[in-house]
């Protein structure tokens, strides 16, 4: 039983090496005990105590737009060091960080589909007097608030529409695709050995559902926020430049009604009123709402989705066909 627990703990990494934990069932029970009532309700009452506080203390000072934004975000930080240290899910981020950064090659053809139909129409925006007069007369915590409802429609959009990626990676596996499946892995003998005695394995045994679903879900959904949040940092750093090169502060005075307002520091020294408060906010207004445009356009054009959903999807029915093998070589180490 020593060769088989090895292969067992083998398995096991391997599933955490590809974002996978709650494929392994002591980390899933883990999260499970986490996900109880007993512990998360403290914990977000935690989260409630700290977002309270936050936006108590900086209310007074900045208004209440900027409380709205502290206790969000205060919230949201809590939620996710909670994540991180209980539901094991920097396990999962880490892995779709790597997967977007390796897929770079396959990312920027997709891309180029979408940016230029997008700069072509946020640069109009970008020129336009009424969007300027309204997103550069956002205040620091108003425009985070928007930033943060931006991503929260994204994310929501995405939450609806990812799971339906999945309707098929847990159909019936067949036995030659158990075996490609889990190649050069360590379930690749408990593959064979299942191979040797069933042609087919079915639904039943290859369905994956609670946990191992919310998995799956969230490796789609954070490799897409990873795309999003890279494509909307290279719309913000094109906005700031060209404002830079084009937006004289004379006009920009004229469609204000004020002076614009330089960045204090060294860049402020460096590029004086053209680089100004004015211009970070309507990049980072612009920057979010195209970052909820790609994703949008990411789970509703077809060659976008049969492209890049195509590669991730073929990596989890992997994953899938692997786990029918896992809980085989898990039988017998408990035998």
């Amino acid at each position: 039983m020593t060769g088989a627990h090895d292969d067992l703990a083998a398995a096991e990494r391997w599933f955490v090496d590809h974002g996978l934990p709650y494929f392994v069932d002591a980390y899933r029970a883990d999260v499970a005990r986490g996900l109880r009532r007993a512990r998360l309700v403290p914990a977000l009452t935690a989260a409630g105590v700290v977002a309270l506080v936050a936006g108590l203390v900086t209310g007074p000072w900045l208004g209440l737009a900027s409380a709205l934004g502290a206790a969000l975000t205060a919230f949201g930080v809590v939620v996710a060091v909670y994540a991180v240290a209980v539901l094991r899910a920097w396990l999962i981020v880490g892995w779709a960080i790597r997967r977007t950064f390796r897929s770079m090659g396959l990312m920027l053809p997709l891309v180029t589909r979408a940016l230029p139909l997008l700069l072509l129409f946020i640069t109009f925006l970008f020129i336009n007097t009424e969007v300027w007069q309204v997103a550069a007369s956002l205040d620091g915590g108003v425009l985070w608030v928007a930033v943060l409802l931006f991503a929260a429609i994204a994310v929501g959009f995405l939450l609806t529409r990812l799971p339906e990626e999945l309707d098929d990676v847990d159909d019936e596996v067949e036995a030659q695709q158990l075996i490609e499946a889990c190649t050069g892995t360590p379930l690749e003998p408990a593959a064979r050995r299942i191979a040797a005695r069933v042609d087919k394995v079915g639904a039943v045994h290859a369905e994956v559902g609670g946990l191992q679903k919310a998995n799956l879900v969230l490796v789609l959904l954070v490799a897409q926020a990873v795309q999003v949040l890279l494509l909307a940092l290279a719309v913000f750093a094109f906005f700031i430049v060209f404002g830079l090169v084009a937006m004289e502060p004379e006009v920009l005075e004229l469609w204000l009604a004020h002076p614009v307002h330089a960045l204090d520091g060294p860049a402020g020294q460096l590029f004086g009123e053209r680089l100004s408060v004015e211009l970070l906010r309507v990049s980072t207004f612009l920057a979010a709402f195209s970052g909820l445009y790609f994703t949008v356009y990411a789970v509703t054009d077809e060659l976008y989705r049969r492209q890049f959903f195509s590669v991730v999807i073929r990596e989890l029915e992997r994953a899938v066909s692997a786990r029918v093998a896992y809980r085989s070589l898990r039988d017998e180490d408990l035998a």
